[in-house]
């Protein structure tokens, strides 16, 4: 049978070969946000022990309550010294500072494993715990979390972006396997490529969905997460499933009055939406005309009409008289 990880009493890593974890790891956790203490209470559902964390803030009290009830909040560097797993789930920026100074403090010791959870960084950002023998884990959860009990049912399938020494893939396999998840192992040189594509697919439709519903509510729904709920889910279902050839609307269809009515209609009632509308169509076109679903020409009229609308040009975006279209409808 495939062999485990574990630990042994005196905290050494040791192999068990019959699947069954023998000891389970001593956890600490430095930073506990929505990340920190939802893959806490997850690792700790799993049979884990987490003997300490740190978090100064009100908030961060409240959700330690809530998430980890009964475990002793500490100091950082005495959370590192208590564990045989340190967690640093802290800011991106915060994480290099977090690294030296726990390292300096003699904090970080040979043997432990120090795992961060940043999707930016890779196994660099822990080099200083790396040199004094330490074993570096990166173990990004591609999810997005409120901080609550709500997030521990979606760690299951998620997948967790893993860069890992070789020596080290099957302790941190086991970790992401006992929070229900699957490892993507991600090449230190390819890290922040990987985290961007998250924070474009899943930040930027936050902000996209929120914009739409702003305007939805200015024309009169009631409901607009009702109104765009269904849409949404089948227009990301069909776009996972199909890639562009999922694409459908104005754009696709080349219909320029259709894009110009948008842009005035943008401009006039929802103007700091607009710049995204013309990024997105701009990009939208330019993909479809790949895909050999638009026109070169047509899409050079669509971007030039989508330009225009960023510089304020009025006359671009007001719609052709009624002899005009039915000029262009006879020829």
């Amino acid at each position: 049978s495939r062999c485990r990880y574990c630990w042994c009493s005196s905290g050494t890593p040791s192999w068990d070969w019959n699947g069954k974890s023998s000891h389970m790891a001593r956890i600490g956790v430095v930073g506990v946000g929505r990340v920190g203490s939802v893959m806490a209470a997850g690792l700790r559902a799993a049979g884990h022990q987490i003997v300490a964390v740190s978090g100064e803030s009100p908030t961060s009290r409240q959700r330690i309550a809530a998430m980890l009830p009964g475990v002793p909040i500490d100091k950082p560097t005495a959370v590192a010294k208590s564990c045989d797993v340190l967690l640093l789930t802290v800011p991106d920026d915060m994480l290099g500072n977090v690294v030296s100074t726990l390292v300096g403090a003699g904090a970080i010791r040979e043997g432990q494993y120090v795992v961060h959870t940043s999707g930016r960084h890779g196994l660099a950002v822990l080099e200083p715990a790396a040199m004094i023998g330490a074993r570096p884990v990166a173990m990004h959860p591609a999810m997005t979390f409120t901080g609550t009990t709500l997030d521990l049912p979606r760690l299951r399938g998620c997948i967790f972006g893993v860069t890992v020494a070789p020596t080290e893939r099957a302790v941190v396999e086991e970790w992401v396997g006992q929070l229900g998840g699957l490892p993507m192992f991600v090449p230190e040189s390819k890290r922040t490529l990987y985290h961007a594509s998250l924070a474009h697919s899943a930040n930027h439709l936050v902000t996209l969905v929120a914009q739409a519903m702003e305007m939805l509510s200015a024309a009169g729904a009631d409901d607009p997460a009702a109104t765009l709920r269904p849409l949404l889910t089948a227009a990301l279902d069909n776009a996972l499933a199909q890639g562009d050839a999922a694409l459908t609307g104005p754009i696709v269809r080349g219909d320029l009055n259709t894009v110009r009515a948008h842009l005035s209609v943008i401009a006039a009632d929802s103007p700091t939406t607009l710049p995204s509308y013309v990024a997105l169509a701009k990009a939208t076109a330019d993909r479809a005309v790949v895909d050999g679903r638009l026109l070169p020409i047509r899409r050079n009229r669509i971007v030039a009409l989508l330009d225009e609308a960023l510089v304020g040009d009025p006359a671009m975006l007001m719609p052709p008289s009624t002899t005009a279209v039915m000029t262009s409808i006879s020829k």
